[in-house]
C-alpha cells in the first residue's frame, strides 16, 4: 500500500530526496540546458523551456507532457 502518509526512513514519501548526484547529470530533454532545483516546490526548472518538471517519490518525471508551464 503506497500513499502520501506513507513514510520510508521517517520522510513523506511525497518528498523523499532525491540524489544530488542525479540531477546534476540531468538536463532539459526539449533544450538539453541545466534545471534548476526547487526542493520546496519538488520540481526540476527548465528556464529555456519554460517547463517545471515534477519529482514523484524521489523520481524526476522528465516528460515534456508531465511538466508544468512556467508564467512569464
Amino acid at each position: 500500500m503506497t500513499s502520501d502518509d506513507d513514510t520510508t526512513h521517517g520522510e513523506p514519501a511525497r518528498r523523499r530526496r532525491t540524489d544530488p548526484r542525479l540531477l546534476e547529470l540531468l538536463v532539459c530533454p526539449l533544450t538539453r540546458d541545466t534545471l534548476a532545483y526547487d526542493a520546496e516546490r519538488q520540481e526540476l526548472i527548465s528556464h529555456a523551456a519554460k517547463l517545471a518538471y515534477p519529482i514523484r517519490d524521489g523520481v524526476p518525471i522528465m516528460l515534456p507532457e508531465e511538466a508544468r508551464r512556467l508564467d512569464d
